[in-house]
């Protein structure tokens, strides 16, 4: 029996069919990575396999691809150039060109860093890459930069900010948490995008309707913990769940797997790579409640 209930209007994924395979489960690929930051986007394609996406590939500077490589055997790396100051240059884009048509979302900012020719990459990738994709961390305050923050996605999107980050997105350095609630919705239904709050009650919003999730704990408020967001959203966006449905149920997952985690570890002592650990604990309470729920 399980030891959870699920909220109501909680997604629901469906259960495995027996004759599935890998290439059922979708195509991800992660976008990120920097000289000396090569461990955020590592926690975020551990995150996405972890979520149960089928095939992921990480797409870093080459500089860096050995060691993303070691955190992990089940991802795949696609080495892409490094420029001089240790981050990916505009010109990347024509190697990431193969893997783009080939993956079914996408998501880009962990561990990625800022400079002009990011800026050009985050920002193209966004306005034109078909199917779904995330946007984190150093992605959101590239997109940020753009000098018309009102013109809408023309693809699903789905947006993953902190209130730091918000408030750049925004442009409002003193708003309050109360105050970006409110915003989040509007800004949300401005750029037909999907908006992930993060915070006390992550809110996820689509402008149109909204979640605010039950589950989380202090414990999240550590490094790397919205990396691992970044890689299961992902993951549920490669098993085709729509871009709401996909950060509902991610933001919900991880929120269990860390008030899971904290019954065996602490609150302070709580990391990212914990998390992974428990992830795998929350995705099976959740299934045996939503087994129990359709019997």
């Amino acid at each position: 029996m399980s030891r959870i209930a699920l909220p109501a209007g909680l997604p629901v994924l469906p259960p495995r069919d027996p004759h599935s395979h890998k290439g059922t489960f979708g195509r991800a690929l992660l976008v990120g990575g920097s000289v000396g930051m090569p461990g955020s986007i590592s926690l975020s394609g551990r995150a996405c396999l972890k979520g149960g996406a089928g095939l992921v590939t990480l797409a870093v500077p080459d500089a860096i691809i050995n060691t993303v490589a070691t955190f992990d055997a089940a991802y795949m790396t696609w080495p892409l150039p490094t420029d001089r100051s240790g981050h990916l240059p505009l010109h990347a884009k024509a190697k990431l060109s193969a893997k783009l048509e080939q993956a079914d979302c996408l998501a880009v900012g962990p561990g990625l860093g800022q400079s002009r020719g990011l800026f050009f990459l985050v920002n193209d990738l966004a306005s034109n890459f078909p199917r779904p994709m995330v946007i984190d961390a150093d992605g959101l305050n590239l997109i940020a930069q753009r000098p018309d923050m009102t013109q809408p996605f023309t693809a699903p999107r789905v947006l993953t900010p902190h209130l730091g980050e918000f408030r750049r997105l925004v442009g409002k350095p003193q708003l309050t948490m109360e105050e970006a609630t409110g915003s989040a919705i509007e800004f949300a239904d401005k750029l037909q995008c999907v908006l992930v709050l993060k915070g006390s009650q992550t809110l996820v919003t689509d402008g149109t309707q909204q979640w605010n999730n039950p589950t989380g704990n202090p414990g999240l408020a550590t490094g790397g913990s919205g990396d691992v967001l970044t890689g299961l959203i992902t993951a549920m966006l490669a098993q085709q769940l729509n871009v709401y449905d996909a950060a509902v149920l991610a933001v919900f997952l991880h929120g269990l797997a860390a008030d899971i985690a904290v019954k065996q570890t602490s609150q302070p002592g709580l990391t990212a790579s914990d998390l992974l650990d428990f992830l795998e604990d929350a995705l099976c309470e959740y299934a045996e409640a939503r087994d129990a729920k359709s019997s």
